[in-house]
């Protein structure tokens, strides 16, 4: 039986609808997601009774998106985006169920394997952004990406308000201690999973495989033309930036509180605000313009806004080293770093969608996430180490190699 591909009018309106909906999904999504990760660590301090041990949830997070970022990715080729994205739920929805449940049996191990089945969650949340381009034509594409990354900025504020009205709610319910949040997570996650197997239709992933049998469009979708090398690059330039940007921000919060009570006597509360306020303000960075990002990497090219965001990389390195002893210039640097990251990222995601036949996206989509994952967990740990041994300034210069090495490869994203 022929398969009809779809006219070049069909995929636009399937597109505003796929993204409308991945949009609400990663609200959603955010919600959930944010609520419930922060309480990680203080529900691994609290059962293992050793403040040294809640470092595990967070490397739990991002060893669970790592591991089930390629899987998800060949479901999503072989079988749609919505069951990919609606695994992704499932499984955040079992991890929340079992950290409950170790939460009440007091069980570290069985706290683990479910934060575990939460960064796997995750994972599914992240092929969001990538299931915004399945059906965008390349004058849109990096507009409907960063529309998708920006959504989670939502969610992701407003979760971690949640966390005072969820024990409140958690008291009420009979639930463990610090575990009320999660109420909140699985309402959220339980929407989205509802939202995708509803609205996502008719799947974007699918409906770009049957229209890259057409000519016409094809070409719509930027389907007709494979480019492996500038692949690799955009996946290594992704890879690359978000190293940078996890290595120094998690080291961030550790250095501000060393040079706030070494040097001028602050107090814990006014440490905790100075700590928060940088990081609010990275994050707001990270996301708050990735539309704009989007928008430009559309008009002036993926390269470029890469190399934009290298920029200011490079800008928020050379602030860390100079000013990295004042408050301020910390602030400035993490500012500075969530933009890179956000250019950088959001073009990279797009120049990968284009560089890639859509028989070959989920898979490349797959390790450019895994990837991030794993280069962001290694660079976080390597931080620490640097940061002990040659000081904020030292970990600044040592991230700038990464950024040269995007900077003098991208040349390879043109072929």
């Amino acid at each position: 039986m022929t398969t009809i591909a779809p006219t070049t009018g069909q995929i636009a309106a399937i597109q505003r609808r796929t993204v409308g909906v991945l949009a609400l999904g990663q609200v959603l999504g955010g919600i959930a997601f944010g609520a419930t990760v922060s309480l990680g660590a203080l529900l691994a301090a609290d059962i293992s009774g050793n403040d040294a041990l809640s470092g595990l949830a967070t490397a739990s997070v991002t060893l669970g998106a790592a591991l089930c970022a390629i899987p998800l990715a060949r479901a999503a080729a072989r079988f749609g985006r919505r069951l990919a994205l609606t695994a992704g739920n499932v499984l955040a929805l079992a991890g929340v169920a079992i950290v409950i449940t170790a939460a009440s049996a007091r069980s570290f191990p069985l706290l683990l394997a479910g934060i575990i089945l939460i960064g796997m969650g995750n994972a599914g949340n992240l092929q969001s952004r990538f299931a915004a381009t399945d059906l965008a034509t390349p004058e849109h594409r990096g507009r409907d990406l960063s529309v998708v990354v920006w959504s989670t900025t939502i969610g992701g504020v407003a979760g971690p308000f949640l966390l005072s009205p969820g024990e409140q709610l958690g008291q009420l319910l009979g639930m463990p201690p610090l575990t009320g949040s999660y109420v909140f997570s699985l309402i959220g996650q339980s929407l989205a999973l509802i939202l995708y197997l509803v609205a996502l239709r008719p799947d974007p992933l699918l409906t770009a495989q049957r229209a890259a049998q057409g000519a016409a469009s094809a070409a719509a979708i930027g389907a007709e033309k494979d480019r492996p090398v500038a692949a690799r690059y955009a996946i290594f330039a992704v890879a690359g930036s978000h190293a940078v940007m996890a290595s120094v921000m998690a080291m961030t919060p550790v250095h501000l509180a060393h040079m706030a009570h070494g040097e001028h006597g602050t107090s814990t509360a006014d440490v905790t605000l100075l700590v928060g306020m940088t990081i609010g303000l990275h994050v707001a960075g990270m996301y708050g313009l990735s539309p704009v990002f989007g928008i430009l990497a559309d008009r002036w090219g993926r390269v470029r806004v890469i190399l934009l965001g290298q920029g200011m990389l490079v800008a928020s390195l050379v602030t860390a080293i100079v000013a990295g002893e004042n408050p301020i210039g910390v602030m400035v640097a993490l500012i500075l770093l969530g933009l890179g990251w956000s250019a950088a990222t959001v073009a990279g995601a797009a120049l990968l969608t284009e560089a890639s036949v859509v028989a070959r996206r989920p898979r490349r989509q797959g390790v450019s996430d895994s990837l991030m994952s794993l280069t962001a967990a290694a660079g976080a740990s390597g931080a620490g180490v640097v940061l002990t041994n040659f000081g904020y300034g030292g970990l600044g210069a040592a991230a700038l190699v990464i950024v040269v090495a995007i900077v003098a490869l991208s040349p390879l994203a043109r072929r």
